[in-house]
């Protein structure tokens, strides 16, 4: 991903869900892919989708079952 998309991606993410700590972190030898993180806490990887021109971005959130417990 450019820098260009990462930022438009972190703008993106803190309207979206409200948090101004959210950061979109450029991926060490990856080009289509980038980290995310609230504050220093890393929480998915947003994948770039370049089909037919057409381009998209998902979002991959791992929850685990013992982040759960109350």
């Amino acid at each position: 991903m450019t820098r260009e998309e990462i930022l438009k991606l972190e703008h993106y993410l803190k309207k979206m869900f409200r948090l101004p700590d959210i950061q979109v972190r450029q991926r060490p030898r990856k080009e289509d892919s980038a980290e995310v993180f609230i504050g220093e806490e890393f929480i998915g990887i947003l994948f770039r989708d370049d089909d037919e021109g057409e381009v998209a971005y998902q979002f991959q959130m791992a929850i685990l079952d013992y982040d759960l417990k109350v």
